[in-house]
């Protein structure tokens, strides 16, 4: 683990020239662009690591290890991120313990994150999952049921909808990378077109994410270019 946590600020710096690379490209500020370091199956070593480094969003999917990594950081200033499938029976810890939802694709499960979350904490943000391609292995609203669930879940009084979340088939094409992120881009933009107020898109992991961020993305998942290949659970 110390040869891994060595290699970490090296590969953290490449990680941030090829945002930075792609923004310009784009015409976009770097600002604008979040990296979230999709910490799962790391241990909280590697994440304090990263913090001395200057990285504060977390992106975590398997609960009862993550729970683990908020108790033992809870002095730092950090932004967790629940980027699994979520299942009712856990969402109150998610409701309880962060700051973000990525994967929000069902009303039911909306409804229980706002009445579980406290009352003393900010609104939870949410992004939710579009299943662009409609692949079956995936979660995800479809395209065509996008609307009535962002225009019920605007509705719910201790979620903030905050943007669209992607994970589309994986290409090595750039072209056809760029295509599903600019599709996710255009369904964002005609839901505000129609009132909505979403500043998000999450999409973009380590293969793919320049051709994400050249097509708008303003939150990018980022996990093995950082850490190296995961580890294996016990």
């Amino acid at each position: 683990m110390l040869r891994a946590s060595q290699n970490l600020p090296l590969r953290l710096r490449a990680v941030r020239e090829r945002i930075a690379a792609a923004a310009a490209r784009a015409n976009r500020s770097v600002s604008e662009i979040t990296l979230l370091a999709v910490s799962k199956a790391q241990p909280v070593d590697m994440l304090r690591a990263l913090v001395s480094l200057e990285v504060h969003d977390f992106g975590e999917s398997y609960l009862n290890e993550a729970v683990g990594k908020l108790d033992a950081l809870a002095a730092l200033p950090l932004s967790w991120h629940f980027v699994g499938r979520l299942q009712a029976n856990k969402t109150r810890i998610i409701a309880e313990r962060f700051q973000w939802v990525h994967g929000l694709d069902r009303l039911h499960i909306a409804e229980r994150l706002s009445a579980q979350r406290p009352f003393h904490a900010p609104p939870l943000q949410v992004c939710i999952q579009v299943n662009l391609a409609e692949e079956a292995s995936k979660g995800g609203v479809p395209p065509s049921e996008l609307g009535e669930l962002a225009r019920a879940v605007a509705t719910l009084p201790r979620l903030r909808l905050r943007g669209l979340m992607c994970l589309p088939p994986a290409e090595s094409d750039p072209a056809r990378q760029r295509a599903w992120f600019a599709r996710l881009r255009a369904l964002r933009d005609t839901l505000n077109e129609q009132g909505g107020r979403l500043d998000t898109l999450s999409m973009g992991m380590s293969a793919d994410f320049e051709s994400a961020i050249l097509e708008g993305a303003t939150l990018v998942r980022i996990g093995s270019a950082l850490f190296g290949p995961r580890p294996a659970r016990a």
